[in-house]
């Protein structure tokens, strides 16, 4: 049983949906197939921010959708739990496989865990050491109850030996994002996005800005929005805004339409983000997942948070931290740096699932 809650982890439920399909053909009847159910627990339930992945990733649409919808954290993870339980108790799985970092990786785990139903933890290991994110709480209580912790990096494998988790649970598989962002390499080269919106491959900013600590406060929003006004006169700023930061910018009083070069864009789908990605001359972003295809198509990005969960990227890639404070100088010394940095980390080799698949059956048996 596969579980999926938020866009970020249809990226990483799909190369496993695929591999398996893989291999069940050709098996061709000759050995065990595997069967699979795939959970939706709607945490992520508008449809730009949903099902147009599905379409998109090639996959089929959930057998199960608990449609838990908003709320805050506890009464989010409640409503999954309470969801979640009968449909772990009908169905049984040899293993359950949760990915990333959202409230439905952590609520799951824990129902499975009661269950006694092995966990797979697809994504472990890795930290920002900061608990003040709710991110990194889910994180630490999945990984803790996880039967099997498949890390993407060497340094989610250290942060689990730090912490106490056997050696013989913790197997480094690669990054699944990637699997997934090669697969898709042909249809998101073939987006028409940048000559829908008038731009040219090098020549704009690509912007994905949704944490609250960036636009929940009139504090950090304002300033933020007038940097990417300073920086349009440049090259022009391409933001699909996420609802919450749409929802902000209305509440503050906000306006960017004496701004023309600032393009904002209602949330867009996968091919078209990585389209952008590849052809930026450079990604201001909060999240995680921007942070690593940025590092694999080597495009240079600032990252608006005061620490990352994914620390390889600024190791080996083209990622470093940001603040406001910080942002304007930022901006202005990146674009002065080449326009393709960093390395492509070991394992972002598009071969996660295959890997992933091999550690859950040599496990199982």
């Amino acid at each position: 049983m596969l579980v999926a809650g938020a866009r970020p982890n249809f990226m990483k439920v799909a190369p496993i949906i695929k591999c398996i399909q893989r291999r069940n053909l050709a098996n061709n009847g000759d050995g065990p197939s595997i069967a699979v159910t795939l959970v939706h627990t709607g945490q992520h339930y508008d449809a730009k921010m949903s099902t147009v992945f599905f379409q998109e990733l090639g996959i089929p649409a959930p057998d199960v959708n608990l449609e838990v919808g908003s709320g805050s954290h506890a009464v989010q993870s409640a409503n999954i739990m309470t969801r979640f339980e009968p449909v772990l108790v009908r169905e049984q799985p040899d293993w359950l496989i949760v990915v990333g970092d959202v409230n439905s990786t952590m609520s799951c785990t824990l129902v499975a865990s009661k269950l006694g139903i092995k966990v797979a933890h697809l994504e472990a290991g890795l930290r920002s050491f900061d608990r003040t994110m709710p991110e990194e709480i889910n994180r630490l209580v999945t990984d803790v109850l996880a039967d099997l912790l498949l890390t993407p990096s060497e340094d989610g494998n250290e942060n689990l030996r730090r912490e106490g988790i056997p050696e013989d649970k913790i197997k480094l598989v690669g990054n699944i994002m990637i699997d997934s962002l090669v697969e898709n390499l042909p249809q998101s080269r073939a987006s028409k996005i940048l000559a829908n919106l008038g731009i040219l491959p090098g020549n704009f900013v690509y912007v994905t800005l949704h944490r609250p600590s960036n636009v929940d406060q009139k504090e950090s929003i304002i300033p933020i929005m007038n940097e990417l006004k300073r920086l349009s006169a440049q090259m022009p700023i391409i933001f699909p805004m996420h609802p919450r930061t749409q929802k902000m910018l209305a509440e503050f009083n906000i306006s960017i339409n004496d701004t023309p070069a600032v393009k904002i864009l209602e949330p867009i789908g996968y091919h078209d983000s990585l389209c952008l990605t590849e052809n930026a001359r450079l990604v201001l972003t909060d999240s995680g997942g921007l942070q690593e295809e940025s590092t694999y198509f080597r495009t240079p990005c600032l990252t608006l948070r005061p620490n990352t969960e994914r620390p390889i990227t600024i190791t080996m890639g083209s990622n470093k931290l940001t603040t406001v404070k910080a942002l304007s100088n930022d901006l202005v010394a990146i674009v002065q740096k080449p326009s393709r940095l960093g390395r492509i980390p070991e394992y972002w080799d598009g071969c996660a699932s295959e890997r992933v698949l091999n550690q859950l059956y040599q496990t199982y048996h």
